[in-house]
């Protein structure tokens, strides 16, 4: 489904591709890549067992999502191995690596949506018009149930991030 107008982009409306997932419902399941050593991959399955913040970004070659991945890193930091937080875009693994090793981002994780596009159709946040994801926050019980949800209207501004902060620690 299309959701057109969802967003905007500058003040210019985008189309979102896929459904909206609402805080209550299950994530769906999906398949993200990183590079540690060699590529490799983050699943759902992967997550259950610890809450887990999913930051989706556009690219990390932009100061927002530069921004809004140095916030998440720094906040989370005391929270250590008890949650898992991964920032998701559709940049190459290899560049949100390097991006994580310059800016010593050590409490996220980085997930790539790159091959397939399936994350952002599944989580209804694939921008039509610029085949990028909109900037969003999703916190997930350790069971994979979406506990918070936060499609930011406008992708050039920062998320909201004092609520999925307390929802995120809410489960710890």
């Amino acid at each position: 489904m299309a959701r057109s107008g969802a967003v905007t982009f500058k003040g210019s409306p985008m189309t979102l591709l896929g459904d909206e997932l609402k805080a209550g419902s299950n994530a769906p399941e999906f398949t993200l890549h990183y590079f540690e050593g060699g590529l490799k991959t983050i699943t759902l399955a992967d997550l259950k067992g610890k809450p887990t913040i999913l930051s989706v970004v556009p690219s990390l070659d932009t100061g927002i999502c530069q921004l809004q991945t140095k916030r998440f890193n720094t906040e989370l930091a005391a929270l250590g191995d008890k949650i898992n937080a991964v920032t998701v875009s559709r940049d190459l693994p290899f560049a949100m690596n390097r991006f994580c090793g310059a800016e010593d981002i050590k409490s996220m994780k980085v997930g790539s949506d790159y091959q397939t596009g399936d994350f952002g159709l599944k989580f209804g946040l694939t921008i039509d018009e610029l085949k990028l994801l909109a900037r969003a926050v999703y916190v997930l019980d350790a069971n994979g149930k979406v506990v918070y949800a936060e499609i930011v209207p406008e992708v050039a501004q920062e998320p909201n991030y004092a609520p999925a902060l307390e929802a995120l620690k809410s489960l710890v």
